[in-house]
């Protein structure tokens, strides 16, 4: 599961009969609703309970958690949830029919956090899921209830007065060590959870005041502010009143620099880093040098939360409390200007990413880029949203390139790249053929070839009526792409050796310049030529190794690999194999890792090994539906598939070939990509060694034979 249930950082407080109820509610309703105000403690709740040992025993197939705090946009919201639940699709499929079939046949808990900004578009969702899905349930926490059919809602009330308490004295304690109220100071803090109606969210606020005041102090200068800054009209509930003049109070005790950075934190989305903040919330009233200092006192006031990640350390204010601050940097009058700022941080945050994907820290881009993604989808959203901008969001929805591509993201790429280039804004310019390019390669990956044409073809017209020499070289790249899953071997390269003379005419050289080398290779050897294909990869690895490139290193690994196999010489085969995989289960390249699983059931098999050649087969058999058509529907692809999978029926026969073949089926992803890292042996006695296929005759005509078909998979894998 790519999203496991996050570990608490502090103690979870009481709240035991709520969370008695609502393992009730799961154990007997199939969507579970925890309602309630901003604040009250309804993320808490939901993932304690989906975190029980109880639940997850329940669920065979996991929890996975969404996050959907940060989706403004309802045609993002498939994204997200398959995004949560580790589903990459390279097809054309619409995310939901990818989530239907991904989940048909699983039993597992989706918990879905902070919907309310998309509530109609979630519901739709979860009835989708629901209806199609029989061992799905999901148990979904926000402001407002699905309003489905059968759903159960469990309204999360403020705490009662014990469970208030103690949720204040461990937070207080945690500011003030050894701070146990007792005798009158014990009336006191009850008098104040009172006063604040038990919101969790308002009593750990006021809690973090207590490094600077007395619990008595605390509550006079709330009851002040409660007289002070009641918040809405008559219609307004009174929790919703109390949590705003919490906030509001704490708003008030803070300094002029705290509640200016705390209204200019509100313009990001999701977490954030001290760069960011450094570059986009200052100005004269706060300088660079102020900045940290007073950061670190939001923190303590329990205003922004830290989280430690792969990204490094990282910052995120509660959604309350940004929102809070958008009202005031709306009121002042300075929204506009931050988020331009904002954008522009994030502008220069792609460009630099794109520039080291092909350095030794790409593996650093991957992860940074990750983090970032809410950002850069607000930075889009803000430029689409004004009209002489729409050429910044084309800019940074094509510079994203190697996150679509590289890192498992092609929907989402495709469907940023489809907005960016439907936006009309009167010109061809290198933002919008840049653009045009990398959604005709997002396209191919996909199998949408009509969309892949269209656009190719006019990036390639558009560069040569302007005389841009970039655009067209990646253009007739992108082209050769095409032909090469068009089954054009000989157009294929023609074109792909046409797009490398240009590339090396106008200098260029990044990780596609190295693809289309690897991808020439495939084409090359699809057309029988498997020497000459191996001579291009060991240049392109070569080169990889030079820069530090990884990602498009490991596609020339698995043609090395497959070489290898061909070559009888199965350590090499096997070593090769596994460092692919390593490096493409990194990149969460799901393609490569599928056809990467494909190859290593071939070495196993030829190895001795059928059980472990049946499992891996299972493996990527339960894979492939994200990815596309199994191997591409393709002869030539299929031909190692076919040939493994003939020589481990023949060792283990038919039953046992298949039960073999549904545990490999059974088994996640990355229990796959491990065991066949670590090369698990059968248990079976070995069968005698198995014929080896014939030699690939070496003509320029493309390869008819078993032998020849199966090269193809190497060199069709390295275009990926």
């Amino acid at each position: 599961m790519r999203s496991p249930v996050p570990s608490e950082l502090n103690r979870f407080v009481g709240r035991e009969r709520e969370l008695a109820a609502l393992h009730g509610l799961l154990a007997e309703a199939r969507l579970t609703t925890v309602v309630g105000v901003g604040g009250v403690g309804k993320t808490r709740l939901a993932l304690n309970a989906a975190s029980t040992a109880a639940v997850q025993e329940r669920y065979c197939d996991g929890v996975g958690v969404a996050d959907l705090s940060t989706v403004t946009d309802p045609d993002l919201l498939d994204h997200a949830v398959a995004e949560a639940l580790g589903l990459t699709d390279h097809t054309s499929r619409p995310p939901r029919r990818a989530l239907l079939e991904h989940l048909a046949d699983r039993t597992l808990l989706l918990v879905l956090d902070g919907f309310e900004q998309v509530v109609d578009a979630c519901a739709e969702l979860v009835c989708a899921l629901l209806r199609h899905c029989p061992g799905l349930r999901v148990l979904a926490a926000g402001r407002l209830p699905l309003r489905l059919a059968g759903e159960r809602l469990l309204a999360l009330a403020p705490m009662d007065d014990e469970d208030a308490v103690a949720l204040f004295a461990d937070r207080a304690a945690a500011v003030r060590g050894g701070l146990a109220p007792t005798g009158e100071s014990a009336a006191t803090a009850l008098e104040l959870c009172r006063r604040l109606d038990g919101i969790p969210l308002a009593l750990e606020l006021a809690a973090g005041r207590l490094g600077a005041l007395s619990v008595e102090q605390v509550l006079r200068r709330l009851d002040d502010r409660f007289r002070l800054l009641t918040g809405g009209g008559c219609g307004v509930l009174a929790r919703h009143q109390t949590l705003r003049t919490t906030i509001g109070w704490s708003h008030e005790l803070c300094t002029p620099a705290q509640r200016l950075l705390w209204a200019r934190l509100s313009v990001f989305a999701g977490q954030f880093d001290l760069e960011a903040v450094e570059y986009i919330c200052v100005g004269p009233d706060l300088p660079p040098e102020s900045v940290l200092d007073v950061l670190q006192e939001l923190l303590d006031h329990s205003l922004v939360v830290r989280e430690d990640g792969p990204a490094g350390v990282r910052y995120r204010m509660l959604d309350t409390v940004r929102e809070y601050g958008a009202d005031w940097l709306e009121a002042a009058g300075d929204a506009e200007r931050l988020r331009r700022r904002h954008r522009d941080w994030y502008l220069g945050l792609a460009t630099w990413c794109e520039l080291d994907w092909f350095s030794p820290r790409q593996a650093e881009v991957a992860v940074r880029v990750e983090a970032e993604l809410p950002n850069l989808r607000a930075a889009m959203e803000h430029s689409l949203g004004c009209g002489q901008d729409t050429r910044l969001a084309r800019y940074l929805a094509a510079t994203l390139w190697f996150c679509w591509v590289g890192c498992g993201r092609l929907a989402e790429g495709a469907h940023w790249l489809a907005l960016v280039l439907e936006a009309e804004d009167g010109g061809q310019d290198g933002a919008r053929l840049k653009a045009l390019w990398v959604f005709g390669y997002v396209s191919v990956l996909r199998g949408d070839t009509a969309a892949a044409v269209a656009a190719l073809h006019e990036c390639r017209e558009e560069a040569e009526r302007t005389g841009d020499p970039v655009a067209r070289a990646y253009a007739v790249h992108r082209l050769g792409c095409l032909a090469l899953v068009s089954d054009d071997m000989p157009g294929a390269e023609e074109l792909l050796r046409a797009a490398l003379a240009q590339y090396a005419e106008i200098g260029e050289l990044n990780s596609n310049v190295v693809m289309a080398r690897i991808e020439l290779a495939m084409a090359v050897a699809f057309l029988g030529h498997l020497e000459e294909a191996v001579v291009m990869c060991e240049q392109a690895v070569e080169v990889c190794e030079d820069h530090g490139e990884r990602w498009a290193r490991a596609y020339a690994l698995y043609v090395l690999g497959y070489a290898a196999w061909h070559a009888k010489d199965l350590e090499r085969a096997r070593a090769l194999l596994g460092e692919c995989l390593e490096i493409d289960h990194a990149f969460h390249d799901l393609l490569g890792m599928v056809l990467a699983l494909e190859l290593m059931a071939l070495v196993a098999v030829d190895g001795g090994d059928p059980v472990e050649a049946a499992v891996l087969q299972g493996a990527a058999e339960g894979i492939w539906p994200s990815v596309g058509l199994p191997l591409f529907g393709s002869e030539c692809f299929n031909a190692a598939h076919v040939l493994c999978e003939r020589r481990a029926r023949e060792r283990l026969g038919d039953p046992a070939y298949e039960t073999f073949r549904r545990q490999g089926r059974g088994l996640g992803l990355d229990a796959a990509v491990a065991r066949a890292r670590a090369g698990t042996a059968g248990s079976v006695p070995e069968a005698p060694p198995a014929r080896a296929e014939a030699a690939a005759p070496r003509t320029r005509e493309p390869a008819a034979s078993r032998s020849v078909r199966s090269e193809g998979t190497a060199g069709r894998s390295a275009e990926r």
